[in-house]
């Protein structure tokens, strides 16, 4: 069994549930402002889209959405609360690595989510873009493991939606980079 530090301001931010919905709602926020400029731009209308692409409009409300709230009231940012007071009562040490490395993997995760909008829309890198969501994906389907156990299956209701979410954006990236590869897009920068 290995140890892992968490600094502990993220456990911090992560036992209020005030800091634990408001960060990764402002991250939401932040991260897709810039997508309304960009979506009604040439270079986005431009691309090819896979089937089953959701109005432009859908995704700056879907993603701060997503980040609060399962279906209304909350989701990955109380799944992080959730994770951080199980931890607080844990005695098991194995229950304490798997929520410590999930914890620090909602992080993580929440990092990769705050620079897909940068790569995709800010510096057209699709491609990059592709393999952020990818990993973050990855990430957040193995932390949402992780924290089953411990938490009692309870941040597993949380973080679904958001997972089955993520898989679907990782199809709209992959179909929109391997339907514009070899395109050259930058005259319509």
């Amino acid at each position: 069994m290995f140890s892992l530090y968490l600094p502990n301001v993220l456990l911090t931010i992560a036992r209020n549930p005030i800091t634990a919905l408001g960060l990764p709602l402002a991250f939401g926020v932040l991260s897709g402002l810039p997508t309304a400029k960009v979506v009604r731009g040439p270079w986005y209308n431009n691309l090819f889209f896979p089937p089953g692409r959701p109005p432009r409009q859908v995704f700056p409300i879907v993603w701060p959405l997503l980040y609060l709230c399962k279906s209304s009231p909350i989701a990955m940012g109380y799944a992080s609360h959730l994770a951080a007071k199980s931890l607080e009562v844990s005695v098991s040490s194995s229950s304490r690595a798997s929520l410590t490395l999930g914890i620090a993997l909602y992080y993580a995760q929440l990092g990769m989510n705050f620079a897909w909008t940068p790569l995709f829309f800010g510096f057209k890198q699709v491609g990059v873009a592709l393999i952020d969501s990818i990993l973050m994906a990855g990430t957040t389907l193995y932390a949402a493991k992780l924290l089953d156990r411990p938490t009692g299956s309870q941040t597993t209701y949380f973080l679904v939606p958001y997972c089955g979410w993520l898989c679907f954006a990782v199809y709209l990236n992959a179909g929109i980079w391997w339907l514009n590869r070899g395109r050259r897009l930058e005259k319509y920068d």
